[in-house]
Parts: C-alpha cells; structure tokens; sequence
C-alpha cells in the first residue's frame, strides 16, 4: 500500500471516493484486476468501523474495540490511499479537488460516500448527546452511552425516535428499543419504564413479510408504538422532546406532541455527504442519481456509485453493498473495456433485526418484498440468526466484504430454493 498527504502522482485509471464498506470492496476488486498503482482511495478517516455491530455495542454485546480496525491496515494491496476529503467534484473535467487544495484527476470513478449523520437537523441534539439520558446506536462516540443509560435507568419514558429522512439501516432504532427492553427486563426495572417508539412511518417496518412478527414483538414486550411523529427538538435542560406530527404523505400537520424522557435514544436524520450533494452527480434529494439497475451515472458513464450514497430504492444497509460491488465489478469493467453495462442490481438489502439479546429477526428484501436465503421462515425471532448477527457476519464483513470477495448470497439462495422446492 501506497500512503499519499501531499500526492505527486495526481492522476489514477480508478479513483474511489470513500474507504466505507462499499469504497474498500470496490477497490480492492479492481486492485486484483489493474496494474498495481492505478487505484486511489479518498478516505480522511484513520479509523474504520462495522457500524453493524453498533446495535450490539449499544445492548452490552459487544465491544467498540472489537468493531474497529485501522484504515491503513485495510486499504488494499497495490491502491494508494490519500488522506484527504473531497471538497469538489469536476466530472466535465474528470477531476476532483480535495480539502487540502490538491486536484485528482481519473479515467473512472466509483463514489462511496456512504450517508451523513445530520444531528444538527434536530434543534438542541447535539448538546443533548452531550447530557444524561441521551444517546445514539449511530456514532461511534455515543453508541457506548447506550448501554450505560440502560444500566442506569430507574424509571419513567425511554423514547426511541425515527427520522422523517433517508436513514442508514432502518431497523436500527428499533433494535435499541428491543434491546433496552430486555435489558431492563433482566434488571428487574422493566415496570417502571414506558418504551415509546416514535417512528415518522405509518407503520413499524415497511417490508409486508416482516410487519406482523415486529408488531407481535412490540405487544409483547408492551411498547407504545407511535406513529407519524418526526422529532424536531430536544430540550435536555428539561429532558422533553418535541415531536412534529405528519399526514399520510409525511409532510408536516402543524401540530406537534412534547414527550418527556428519562432516556432519548435518537435516529438521525441523514442526507448526502455536502460535497455530493451539490456536485453534478446529485438528484434534487442530493443523492447520487444513478441508473438503478446497472449502478452508472445518468450523467457520468464512467462514473458508478455504491452504497448509501445513491438514490436507488433500496435499504441503506452493508447487506445490500454486496450486492452493489457485483454489480459495479462487472458493469464498470464492462465500461472500461469499451462495452455497454450488462448487469442489474437485485435490489438485495437485509436488516438482522435484533429483538433481544439472544433472538433476532433476519429480514432480507428488496422493495418489492422478501428475498430470504435459508430455508427457515426468517420472519421468526431465532437464536440461530443472533448467532448469525454476533459472530459470522462480522467475521464476512472484515474477511469477505470489504476485501472484495463477497458478492451477496444470490447464489446461496438459489441453492435454497431448489431445496424448498423438493
């Protein structure tokens, strides 16, 4: 590996924008494939997360430790990494400029931005995360304070918000709520507390196969599921939190509701990273606008997007960038060879809904309904999929995912299918 601050060789056959899941697999597939040397990587960050493995973090299941790895130890043999952050793209020129002043010029492209935690869209969050009772599954620095608020908990509302935005990993905030509730459960101080999950959908999960076991889930364990209430403010000198309420097309009513907590757990709102979003490349909600089957550019074709970034309508989960590095390695090599992209994304995502600490729910999806790779009925809270979630999907993420083997399980389901089928 090649590391470069300052870069003397400005110009590179691939440039890819992001070293998240998606920036790391799609390199590492054309690092194999190039001359060493002809791949970069735009990432800023020393550390790199399995930002899958926050939800058990946050329920006590896991260490922060053991889902962090240094970038540098990551970035793929014969690529070069530049520690830096894209400030502007110039796709008429095949050129971005970086924050440190530099201009990087490429033949093609892959943006991997991934999605932007927006805090600062919810007035006082960002302090609020720095007081008692409140904190967040989805960063690094307040996904630890979810298990301490948990074990602290003595009594009143724990409130768990979901976002009237694009969010990565839908099912997350929910999972908080699942697992707060099993652990006050087993501390005893489950009657003191009233869950409220307050979510801007008109339902509690968006998938038909999956809705009747979630809602079984929140019966059970007796949370108040409210729905169409988008959070707009928190207050945590007095500890309240004000919703807005939404019609059916989630715009606001002009009504809003203020809910008093003991412990704030908060979906973030979430948009393109700034850069993107007012780059040619964006659509009017500034994600990348691409095709969404073959993953190109409308405007760019020698530029392809994967991950969060992109407008398509698939769930904005690591799941589904296994799917999109199949993709984009055969539609951009494709490309690269002077041909047309022949290859079409599933639409593939999944979301291991942890209901507990020691059942989860393993959705898999597209928009248009369930796309499950065993042969079990998946939409069951099951030990064998917390097991699945704990141990061997981490293990596919460091040594599968981002090292660009792993394309996604269509071939295991297939397999399955057949099985089934008999």
């Amino acid at each position: 590996m090649k590391t470069s601050t300052v870069v003397n060789a400005k110009h590179f056959k691939l440039l890819v924008v992001g070293g998240g899941a998606g920036g790391l697999g799609a390199a590492s597939k054309f690092a194999r494939k190039l001359p060493r040397g002809s791949v970069a990587i735009v990432e800023p960050r020393e550390d790199h997360y399995y930002q899958p493995g926050f939800t058990l973090v946050g329920g006590g299941l896991m260490t922060l430790e053991a889902n962090r790895r240094k970038q540098e130890t990551l970035i793929p043999k014969g690529a070069t990494w530049i520690r830096d952050k894209v400030q502007l793209f110039t796709p008429t020129q095949n050129l971005v400029k970086l924050r440190g002043g530099e201009e990087i010029s490429y033949d093609y492209m892959v943006i991997a931005m991934g999605i932007q935690l927006r805090f600062d869209m919810i007035k006082g969050a960002k302090e609020a995360l720095e007081t008692p009772g409140v904190c967040s599954n989805y960063s690094p620095f307040y996904v630890q304070k979810h298990y301490r608020e948990a074990m602290n908990f003595k009594g009143g509302n724990a409130v768990f918000t979901f976002p009237n935005t694009p969010i990565k990993c839908a099912g997350a905030p929910q999972k908080a709520c699942y697992i707060t509730d099993s652990i006050l459960r087993q501390r005893g101080v489950r009657d003191k507390a009233h869950l409220i999950y307050a979510t801007s959908l008109k339902r509690l999960f968006g998938i038909e196969s999956y809705l009747k076991s979630l809602e079984k889930v929140a019966r059970e364990k007796d949370i108040d599921v409210r729905t169409r209430r988008n959070l707009i403010e928190v207050d945590s000198n007095n500890k309240i939190a004000t919703f807005e309420c939404l019609d059916e097309d989630s715009k606001p009513t002009g009504k809003t509701e203020k809910v008093e907590y003991s412990l704030l757990h908060i979906g973030p709102p979430c948009s393109a990273p700034e850069a993107l979003r007012s780059s040619q490349f964006a659509d009017k909600t500034g994600f990348m606008d691409v095709d969404g089957s073959s993953l190109q550019s409308k405007r760019f074709p020698n530029v392809f997007g994967v991950g969060d970034c992109m407008n398509t309508p698939n769930a904005k989960t690591a799941a589904a960038v296994s799917s999109h590095l199949k993709t984009i390695e055969s539609n951009l090599t494709q490309v690269m060879q002077g041909k047309q992209p022949c290859m079409e994304y599933d639409g593939y995502a999944s979301c291991p809904l942890v209901v507990s600490t020691n059942r989860v729910i393993l959705a898999e999806f597209n928009s248009k309904g369930a796309m499950e790779t065993t042969p079990f009925d998946q939409s069951k809270p099951t030990y064998w999929a917390y097991l699945m979630k704990r141990y061997f999907m981490p293990m596919l993420y460091w040594n599968g995912l981002i090292k660009g083997f792993w394309n996604g399980p269509a071939t295991i389901r297939n397999c399955s299918r057949m099985i089934r089928s008999k």
